[in-house]
């Protein structure tokens, strides 16, 4: 079986990371790490939820379309698009035929799912986090109550050897990627991708500049903690401090995202003795989408070498080869005009419907009769 579209690392290292996952993809355990920042709220920054307000929502109504399905009855409405439909709904057929189940996880989110779901206590669920760009998003207690869990967690799933797959619904997340990956040194203007058909990289940019300037960290070398609680959001830390946690046992994770994971990946070689670096960039693989990966306005694969080259690795990412060409639904059209691109792990699950052993066609079918059971039929073409 030939290996999945391979964006990063070498094709030997690619081929020892996806061993484990095609013999054990069965036994993954899947994280949807659900959270807020104010960011979001920064007029035209993001296209995840047409306004402010309806992104307050996002994370609720994704997770609820993820766990309940397109026929199922979900309490908070998806918030409306610009063009498109939630990439929950790729990520719900992919673990619905895989006989999977998820662990929603809400680190704080302004609504909570209507789900059942893990929400965290004490300061590590304290709510959203706050603008990035007045540089104290996160409290520095909470930073480490964060953390802390995520070693926890990393720790006591780590002797099962099971595979681990992490996604992510952060709306404006791309924007706190962008802020910890400059922090932490990165020159990433330009390369991070986000949820509007074509990234607004002036804005997101002076945003960053902004908040970084707040924080005293405008040189790109403040420490990996002081840049998270600075300008990053509840998720980074948590995921970064699982993917340490699993590196140092030899387990096998699954970034499930685009840029939003890459700044995941940089924040946990950051925080990463020198001499575990090599085997959190073994372990540790980005899975996406080729609406990310073939993206004209960004460029994940450069933004992976500069963090290679930061941290003196080589990151391995993936992407996964789902397209939805027509005919198919309007509402999946829109992912190949550039829409919605990514997110809630749509693209490594979609990797991993690959790896076991299944055709991406065959999964774009399974959407498009999802999408039709959730949004209707499309009307029909005049001819």
């Amino acid at each position: 079986m030939s290996l999945p579209g391979r964006i990063a690392g070498t094709a030997a290292a690619a081929e020892a990371w996806v061993r484990p996952w095609r013999q054990g993809w069965r036994d993954a355990e899947v994280l949807v790490l659900l959270a807020g920042t104010a960011t979001a709220a920064v007029p035209g920054i993001s296209a995840a939820g047409a306004t402010p307000a309806s992104r307050r929502r996002t994370a609720a109504a994704d997770a609820e379309l993820l766990v309940l399905g397109p026929a199922g009855e979900r309490p908070h409405a998806l918030p409306p698009l610009p063009a498109g439909v939630s990439p929950a709904l790729i990520s719900h057929v992919v673990l619905r035929e895989l006989g999977l189940v998820s662990l929603v996880v809400d680190l704080g989110c302004p609504v909570a799912p209507a789900v059942a779901h893990l929400r965290l206590p004490g300061p590590a669920g304290a709510g959203p986090a706050r603008c990035l760009s007045g540089g104290a998003a996160l409290d520095p207690g909470r930073l480490e109550a964060l953390l802390a869990l995520g070693r926890r967690w990393g720790e006591r799933l780590a002797p099962g050897g099971r595979p681990l797959l992490l996604a992510e619904c952060v709306p404006g997340g791309t924007s706190t990627a962008l802020a910890v990956l400059s922090g932490l040194g990165v020159a990433a203007d330009g390369l991070v991708s986000g949820s509007l058909r074509h990234p607004d990289h002036g804005r997101k940019a002076a945003l960053v500049a902004r908040g970084l300037a707040a924080a005293g960290l405008e040189g790109g070398d403040g420490g990996a903690a002081q840049v998270a609680a600075a300008v990053g959001d509840p998720m980074q830390p948590l995921a970064a401090a699982m993917v340490l946690a699993a590196a140092a046992a030899g387990r096998p994770v699954l970034l499930a995202g685009g840029s939003q994971m890459a700044a995941v990946l940089a924040l946990a070689l950051a925080l990463a003795p020198p001499s575990l670096r090599p085997a959190v960039a073994a372990a540790a693989a980005v899975g996406t989408t080729a609406w990310v990966a073939q993206e004209a306005g960004s460029d994940l694969a450069l933004l992976l070498q500069r963090i290679g080259e930061r941290w003196g690795v080589e990151p391995l990412a993936f992407a996964a080869d789902l397209r939805f060409p027509e005919p198919c639904h309007p509402a999946l059209a829109a992912y190949e005009r550039g829409y919605v691109k990514e997110g809630v792990g749509a693209g490594g699950l979609a990797l991993l419907w690959q790896l076991s052993g299944r055709s991406a066609p065959a999964l774009a079918r399974l959407c498009d009769q999802a999408c039709a059971t959730l949004l209707g039929p499309p009307p029909p073409t005049v001819r």
